[in-house]
């Protein structure tokens, strides 16, 4: 886990250069599942939703008691949860928010992520125990911004996405303060997520939590006729690749970011466990040797069994052209499906007792993965239920399997099956 702000580096006239011991790995939780799975899988922190003022009104987010819940869960590893209350707010969004802010201190979250400034403001006045970081709302992109949010009271400013490496040298550089930054899954096709397509198209407004993913539908490009597709029409969609800088983590550790934030409050328990996993090995690899460090091909291969869309390294390096964005109107399903996760196991008969997810049966090639890197792959051997009976498939939702390892598995642990 992460140690306390140390210097390092220059000085030259500009400040002191300050990072965290070790960068933070910052996970998505879309659940009080998806929380305890990232958590377990190696996040140092998981950022998640509240009942109000967050950007994805679509997720399972949490009630008052699972934030208590998941607070105290991942305060069991040493990890923090901090709360999305990123909306830009109307007025009529506005009452309510310090007692809302009251209980979220109240209940152990560590910071929340704001974007307005009218509940950043409210936040440092009235719940001092609650850290306010920045949102990637607020598209801040150069030092002198980082700066006025730092004289703000802010300890940690989250930078568009549109920012580049030197960008964040430069910042890092100048003003004393924890940078987080975006390092994997979707990129918005407008700047920062401020988009007013859903708005126009749904009535569904993207800065209050209701996009409805408009550049992702299918168009045609007919003049003067309307912009959405008819059937028999060539398609094209105006989606982004996701973003993966799994093969880039030194720059950034280099570069002095704090916080690598994994996009995803959306996706699945699969996708969680297997992003954050690779993420996790390739950190602590890099920072336990910086000069032997090499790029392992399995965190490269776990995250591309849990991608489903082409990968790219955003803006961090050059502009995007066109050959970053994914014109083709379908999106192809993730290549492997979670099938089950293990309860318990039995070492002395090497039976694992594991609870179905999606069908699996008897001759299937599964893999078994779980924190740390260890995996193994088998075919399925005889199944049967909590009864002792014997069963041709698991079929039924979370209903308890038994089925025998090749080798030792753990609570926690994942078994996935390809997509044929």
């Amino acid at each position: 886990m992460n140690g306390t702000l140390q210097a390092v580096g220059r000085t030259a006239g500009k400040g002191k250069r300050h990072r965290l011991a070790k960068p933070e790995l910052l996970a998505p939780a879309g659940s009080l599942e998806k929380l305890k799975f990232a958590v377990r899988y190696g996040a140092d922190a998981v950022y998640i939703g509240g009942q109000k003022y967050g950007l994805r009104s679509n997720a399972d987010n949490f009630s008052i008691e699972e934030m208590r819940e998941g607070v105290e869960f991942a305060s069991r590893y040493g990890a923090k949860v901090f709360v999305a209350t990123n909306i830009f707010a109307h007025q009529e969004d506005l009452p309510g928010v310090a007692d809302y802010l009251k209980e979220l201190e109240d209940a152990g979250i560590a910071a929340i992520i704001a974007a307005d400034p009218a509940i950043v403001e409210t936040a440092l006045r009235k719940t001092p125990g609650l850290e306010v970081h920045l949102s990637t709302q607020q598209s801040t992109m150069n030092w002198q911004a980082v700066r006025f949010w730092k004289e703000e009271g802010l300890p940690r400013v989250v930078l568009a996405r549109e920012t580049t490496m030197d960008e964040i040298r430069e910042i890092k550089d100048r003003v004393d303060i924890e940078i987080e930054v975006f390092i994997h899954g979707a990129m918005c096709s407008s700047v920062s997520g401020r988009c007013v397509l859903s708005n126009h198209f749904t009535d569904r407004d993207s800065n209050r939590g209701g996009c409805c993913q408009s550049c992702r539908w299918k168009y045609d490009l007919r003049s003067g006729e309307g912009a959405y597709a008819e059937p028999g029409d060539q398609l094209f969609t105006m989606g982004s690749k996701d973003l993966a800088m799994i093969g880039n983590l030194p720059d950034l550790i280099e570069a002095g970011v704090d916080s690598f934030k994994i996009e995803g409050r959306m996706k699945s328990i699969h996708y969680v466990a297997s992003v954050v996993n690779a993420y996790r090995q390739a950190i602590d690899a890099y920072m336990a040797d910086p000069e032997g460090y090499s790029l392992a091909p399995e965190w490269v291969g776990d995250i591309g069994k849990a991608a489903n869309r082409p990968l790219s390294t955003g803006f961090f390096y050059s502009t995007p052209g066109a050959n970053e964005h994914i014109y083709e109107p379908q999106e192809k399903p993730a290549p492997y499906d979670f099938a089950a996760v293990v309860t318990d196991y039995n070492p002395s008969t090497g039976i694992a007792v594991v609870q179905q997810r999606s069908p699996f049966k008897p001759g299937m090639e599964v893999e078994f993965f779980g924190p740390g890197g260890r995996s193994f792959t088998q075919k399925v051997g005889e199944i049967s239920d909590d009864q002792g009976n014997r069963l041709d498939v698991a079929r039924h939702p979370l209903q308890t399997i038994r089925l025998k390892t090749d080798f030792p598995v753990e609570p926690w642990d994942i078994m996935r099956k390809k997509i044929l």
